[in-house]
């Protein structure tokens, strides 16, 4: 064979070899990874301002800000019957990949509550992205400032007159406050509101005496000096040390527990799919949240809202939702909050 042959040939084999090695390291077309092809929707079963709506739009403006997705992302209150109208909403849209819903406790206490026909198994689990403290708040202008003051005041009225404003009926703010008033010896006065906003609000006007707001649904309050944050319901104390207000700082704040009230209480701050989503729709979701977490907003979220920051997805998300499932059912059980039989 002429030496031109020779060299001919493994010009030949170079360029296959660089043709397979270009190949391996190319995505297949045919394989491509399933992405949204249309508008997606974030359901937010609560009204505007509370904490749902507000990490739910901190989301929405990550993925806009950063580019993280081809198509636009709306979000969308759907607060009627205590988040029912949301559930629903999400449960009735099956094979839908392009509707996520943001869930907190009433995922459980909804339902329980109302006998409305929803589960959370109808719906496709997609990531936990937070858990949320719960803080007692009284109004910064009351003479309250330890958990004892307050606590000794309610103690020397009669039972009733101290309200407490919460979102929403038989939900998490309600179950703490019953939960408190064992706790005490005393019955408050509940008031519900549409979402964790207009509670701030009406705590600022002194329209009721407390709240058990979460963190971010009152920080601004309490950056403005119109509420002050006597516990937090948690098993130890958050772990942020920016200060807040003058030295204060979240980390500032003790836990209930260690000021003699018994009450613990974390919620769920995570993201479903609507009933039948496929392996590949639920792996983009998982991804483009791992980085929305990665992004300077959501730590400035974090910190702002002083988040337990436990994630969670497959099925360590589903195990540890069925657990508070249980849960929640005897936390309502023993408030007298579950709906009747049929």
């Amino acid at each position: 064979m002429s030496h031109k042959s020779c060299a001919r040939r493994r010009s030949y084999l170079k360029l296959a070899l660089a043709t397979v090695a270009l190949c391996a390291l190319a995505p297949t077309t045919g394989s491509a990874a399933w992405e949204p092809t249309r508008t997606v929707e974030i359901i937010v079963p609560a009204g505007t301002g509370g904490g749902a709506d507000q990490m739910a739009r901190v989301v929405q403006g990550i993925v806009t800000k950063h580019n993280l997705m081809k198509q636009p992302m709306v979000v969308i209150n759907k607060a009627g019957g205590a988040g029912g109208e949301g559930f629903l909403d999400v449960k009735g849209a099956k094979g839908n990949p392009h509707k996520l819903i943001i869930t907190l406790s009433n995922l459980f206490t909804t339902p329980l509550a109302t006998g409305i026909p929803f589960n959370w198994k109808e719906m496709t689990p997609v990531a936990m992205m937070a858990l949320d403290e719960f803080v007692l708040w009284v109004n910064a202008d009351k003479p309250y400032k330890t958990v004892k003051d307050y606590v000794d005041a309610i103690k020397a009225a009669p039972d009733g007159q101290f309200k407490m404003g919460g979102t929403g009926s038989k939900q998490e703010d309600q179950i703490i406050t019953v939960a408190l008033e064992k706790a005490i010896g005393k019955k408050l006065t509940y008031i519900p509101y549409k979402g964790g906003g207009e509670v701030a609000v009406q705590l600022v006007g002194a329209h009721v005496d407390s709240t058990v707001n979460n963190p971010i649904e009152a920080v601004a309050q309490w950056r403005a000096s119109k509420v002050t944050p006597l516990c937090v319901f948690d098993g130890k104390k958050l772990d942020y040390n920016e200060k807040i207000v003058g030295d204060l700082s979240w980390n500032s704040i003790p836990t209930c527990k260690s000021q003699g009230l018994d009450v613990e209480y974390l919620m769920l701050r995570g993201f479903f799919m609507s009933p039948g989503a496929s392996a590949d729709e639920v792996a983009y979701y998982v991804d483009l949240m791992k980085k929305v977490r990665e992004t300077p907003e959501w730590k400035k979220l974090m910190e702002d809202g002083a988040f337990n920051q436990t994630f969670m997805t497959g099925k360590e998300y589903a195990d540890w939702v069925a657990k508070e499932e249980k849960r929640h059912e005897e936390l309502m059980k023993a408030a007298g909050f579950m709906a009747a039989p049929n």
